[in-house]
């Protein structure tokens, strides 16, 4: 089901901890074959993270990650990666 007011609704979790549970209006993503932009009402999708800066929303938070993968269903992104530091 779509959130309201066109956000998504974002989790990102390491091995560690749940590192970010929130809403954002957009998420940049490093996938590992180059960075892949989530608005709402993206088309569901699964693709592999490679090394990089994972942006959420305008400042909300960044953080470096390194492998893992990123899912989008119905405006929910799952960001599940092997290694997060926030930045």
């Amino acid at each position: 089901m779509a959130t309201a007011g066109g956000a998504l609704k974002v989790s990102v979790i390491s091995p560690e901890a749940t590192l970010f549970e929130g809403s954002a209006e957009s998420i940049v993503a490093p996938a590992f074959d180059g960075e892949v932009g989530i608005l709402p009402s993206h088309a569901p999708m699964v693709t592999t993270l490679g090394a990089g800066v994972l942006r959420i929303g305008n400042g909300e938070a960044s953080f470096k990650v390194q492998g893992g993968f990123l899912q989008v269903v119905d405006d929910v992104v799952r960001v599940v990666t092997e290694h997060a530091a926030r930045l």
